[in-house]
């Protein structure tokens, strides 16, 4: 029986042999304390790597984006994102749980806004409002289909940002894709930010982890903040080895992620009932729309579930797939095969 091709998320990916060994050999300690070497290790190659001053290990993306307003905004404070960005969409409403912080959106193409809608968006000091206080990019934008920010229009974030006196935090959980996509490093975008939200356990393939890079003195506040929410962990350098592992082998491979992207998007956008431009395919993120004729999304992900392709049903109609670490050429295939075995049913029906 062909094997399954899991396409939910590149959350679903398990730790390769080399990097079970990283992490069985780890030296540890208890980070809590302080001396958890290789979570120390870590966290200095990560802030050297990304042009910070520091950086703090956390156990999920979300925590490192909450770690970041928690320790710059005040209750009452605003923050200006795109209305698909991960931080008010997918994290619980933690900004006003945790740091009674609101949220401003603007609508941004895929995910990527430009300077005036940011000074739109900025509410000048007055008693009456929120302070605008911080501004979120999103790179890669999950909801925008894994879109790549040009940096150049990060750097034109920047400019507005230094012009309102306003924070740019940075949520890089797939930095590492944009900048295997764009050509830049993950530095030239963590240069124009303030903080930097980056993940290991997507496209890098840990088993869990994530991190905050940043000015010393805010990352020292993090730390606490990282304590007070829950997120310290004792011997935390066997995840730690996970990630450095990912950072010397997983990288430079995402390519490989990103061509199946495509290969699959290709595919797709000839099938009847299926609604998807290629071109909009930067990394290894697949967002499509469906006709009525093929179900509702979430029949559509049923069927192809049965058939052992499984993706995530994201809208009424639409859906979405992403490549990673686990996922072969040959499985893309195999997956192809099922949805022209499905769309063409529906289309001579």
């Amino acid at each position: 029986m062909a094997s399954c091709v899991d396409l939910r998320s590149d959350t679903v990916t398990r730790p390769t042999r080399p990097m079970l060994e990283a992490m069985v050999h780890a030296r540890l300690g208890d980070d809590v304390l302080g001396d958890d070497p290789t979570a120390r290790e870590l966290e200095e190659r990560l802030a050297d790597l990304l042009g910070k001053q520091a950086a703090l290990f956390t156990p999920t993306g979300t925590m490192a984006n909450q770690l970041a307003i928690r320790s710059v905004c005040e209750p009452g404070d605003e923050l200006i994102v795109d209305e698909t960005t991960h931080c008010c969409n997918y994290e619980t409403g933690a900004p006003a749980a945790l740091s009674g912080c609101s949220v401003r959106m603007v609508r941004g193409q895929r995910g990527i806004f430009s300077p005036d809608d940011v000074r739109g968006a900025y509410r000048p000091k007055n008693a009456h409002f929120a302070g605008s206080r911080m501004v979120v990019v999103e790179n890669t934008s999950n909801l925008g289909g894994g879109s790549v920010w040009p940096l150049e229009r990060v750097g034109e974030i920047r400019a507005v940002c230094d012009e309102l006196s306003l924070h740019l935090h940075l949520d890089g959980a797939r930095l590492w894709n944009a900048a295997v996509a764009s050509g830049h490093s993950p530095r030239d975008y963590a240069g124009l930010a303030d903080t930097v939200a980056v993940c290991f356990s997507k496209g890098l393939g840990t088993p869990a982890g994530s991190a905050l890079a940043g000015p010393r003195e805010l990352i020292d506040r993090a730390r606490r903040f990282r304590k007070m929410f829950g997120g310290a962990m004792r011997q935390v350098g066997i995840l730690a080895a996970a990630a450095l592992y990912a950072l010397d082998h997983h990288i430079d491979r995402l390519a490989e992620d990103h061509a199946h992207a495509r290969l699959l998007a290709e595919a797709l956008a000839e099938l009847p009932g299926i609604r998807l431009d290629p071109a909009t395919v930067e990394t290894n993120i697949i967002v499509f729309e469906i006709d009525e004729r093929l179900g509702t999304a979430a029949e559509f992900a049923r069927k192809l579930h049965e058939r052992g392709v499984w993706l995530l049903a994201t809208g009424p109609q639409r859906l979405r797939a992403v490549t990673h670490l686990d996922v072969s050429r040959e499985q893309i295939e195999q997956a192809i095969g099922v949805f022209q075995e499905l769309c063409t049913a529906a289309a001579t029906a």
